[in-house]
């Protein structure tokens, strides 16, 4: 990382493995994809990371999983493991980005959850030593109503989804827009 006082956001999404018959419980779930963005304080992204993690519980992706997400097999049979992919995004925001993150953000509480399980899981510390902001919770605050999805959120303000959604990466990139187009909302995380 440049030496530089200016902070900005990290807005992670992570993908996991699912299924639709209620036969995989939330505590079974593994990270099979990172995809975070960087933010500076102007709202502008200053670095992307996108990882595919390999599951070690549940090798095995299910067909909802592959439908849902469009991650394969073969891009999670080739990846790392989570430890891997986790100290990789730790190196990427250390050593590439521009900035440090003041914060990290995604859409719920979702991925906060998921990380920790992930951690835990794999007995290794918490990748990201940063308060979390939950961008849905402040985005319902400024715009009311509950249980906003990201598209809806992306069509309340106008927007349509950029890319894959359940990709990592993209839906990390579409939450970056709200915030670029919407700066009650990005205020309003207080990162």
């Amino acid at each position: 990382m440049t030496e530089t006082s200016e902070t900005g956001l990290l807005i992670i999404d992570f993908e996991a493995t699912c299924d639709d018959r209620g036969a995989l419980p939330a505590a079974d779930m593994e990270i099979i994809e990172i995809g975070a963005v960087l933010l500076d304080a102007r709202r502008q992204v200053v670095g992307q990371f996108q990882r595919f993690v390999k599951p070690v519980k549940n090798p095995v992706l299910t067909d909802f999983c592959t439908k849902l997400t469009g991650i394969h097999q073969r891009d999670v049979e080739t990846a790392r493991t989570f430890p891997e992919a986790a100290h990789g995004l730790e190196a990427w925001l250390r050593l590439t980005t521009p900035i440090a993150p003041a914060a990290w953000a995604s859409w719920g509480a979702y991925d906060r959850k998921q990380l920790r399980r992930d951690c835990e899981r794999h007995q290794i510390p918490h990748p990201l030593d940063l308060p979390h902001c939950n961008v849905k919770q402040a985005f319902e605050h400024i715009h009311g109503g509950h249980g906003w999805s990201l598209q809806d959120a992306l069509a309340h303000r106008r927007m349509r989804f950029e890319g894959s959604l359940h990709r990592g990466l993209d839906d990390a990139l579409n939450i970056a827009r709200i915030l670029q187009k919407d700066s009650r909302v990005f205020e309003a995380l207080g990162a």
